[in-house]
């Protein structure tokens, strides 16, 4: 849904700030505002602005208290800068879906597109009607016949998801160490090369473009491997897969028709699952997002989650990929790839259309 206040007539991207959160990818979304002549501002929790002021990369930080902090005063000094808020995974975690609904602030993105992000049966229906390869989803631990692995939700940088052969071992680690936590779900484990594919969707262009891939280096799985099985088993190790760095990858080339069309055919399907606005047209998923998939080594691909925004994938590419240094004349990370499109926007009177 649009912002209820006017959003400004001016043409001159000067006369605008870019701003984020200070966590996640917020080194990059600010320095690629500054690359495009646009002014930024970081938003930090208190004492998380060291690396912001390090780096030399924001033009203003504010500071506050405690994430819940955020209220309507700070929107107004965000308002009197003419600042765009740029999403990503930490904003998302932190503020919560419902809070960033109602914010009454300029927001690059589509807000609405969160309820079908993050919400796994919503998210499911999205990628099939998408024509995507999924993975099979079980109804219950006693349908536990082969290797699984469970996933609870939320953007926690996958801490917490494990692996179960067996209804009894999937019982034995949930009650063990998540007894609480009933939020999850039981996904078929796709042997493969874990890839992500980093996107973006301009309607400014109306094109989709693919920026960059990594795959994720998770602690404890991307280790164990150097500790004998028997060790392994003895010592009693869970594999776990908590995301602790980003490592680039170039894809085989021949892969790259089949997964432009995979993002379109996402950014096809999210136009018909987003509500139209006043004018009858649904802007659907636009800007950066990521399709989470295994490759298997019959070369299939398997989807098994979307982000509508950002992803952390990203951070090795503040100079460029091997695919944007194709493309663009400059070095194009998806920070300033975002900045870009929010100045044509600006420059082109059609700010409005980037806004969610």
């Amino acid at each position: 849904m649009a912002s209820e206040f006017p959003i400004p007539a001016s043409k001159n991207p000067k006369d605008f700030v870019i701003a984020t959160i200070g966590s996640h990818s917020a080194l990059q979304i600010l320095k690629g505002a500054r690359d495009e002549g646009i002014r930024n501002l970081a938003i930090c929790k208190k004492g998380s602005e060291r690396p912001y002021e390090s780096y030399g990369v924001a033009d203003e930080i504010i500071t506050i208290d405690d994430w819940s902090s955020w209220d309507s005063k700070l929107e107004e000094e965000l308002k009197k800068r003419n600042a765009i808020v740029i999403p990503h995974g930490s904003f998302i975690a932190y503020m919560g879906h419902d809070r960033v609904k109602e914010m009454d602030i300029m927001y690059y993105g589509t807000k609405e597109i969160l309820e079908w992000e993050s919400d796994r049966s919503k998210e499911r229906i999205w990628l099939e009607k998408s024509d995507l390869k999924l993975p099979r989803v079980l109804a219950t631990p006693e349908d536990i016949k082969s290797p699984v692995i469970i996933k609870f939700h939320g953007a926690s940088g996958g801490f917490g998801y494990f692996i179960a052969n067996t209804p009894e071992q999937f019982y034995e680690v949930k009650n063990r160490k998540y007894p609480d936590n009933n939020d999850f779900v039981i996904q078929e484990y796709i042997v493969g090369v874990p890839l992500y594919i980093h996107y973006f969707y301009s309607p400014i262009t109306g094109e989709l473009e693919i920026l960059s891939f990594d795959k994720r280096y998770e602690s404890n799985a991307d280790s164990i491997g150097r500790i004998k099985a028997a060790d392994q088993l003895a010592a009693n190790i869970h594999t776990s897969y908590t995301i602790v760095g980003n490592i680039p990858v170039v894809v085989r080339e021949s892969l790259l028709p089949q997964m432009f069309e995979m993002g379109e055919n996402v950014v096809k399907i999210s136009k018909e699952i987003c509500k139209a606005d006043a004018s009858g047209e649904s802007k659907g998923l636009f800007g950066p997002f990521c399709l989470e998939a295994i490759v298997t080594r019959k070369l299939e691909v398997f989807v098994f989650e979307i982000s509508a925004r950002i992803v952390a994938g990203t951070n090795p590419f503040i100079e460029g990929s091997p695919y944007t240094a194709l493309k663009y004349d400059v070095p194009m990370s998806t920070g300033r790839r975002i900045a870009r499109d929010i100045k044509e926007a600006i420059e082109s009177g059609r700010l409005s259309e980037v806004l969610g």
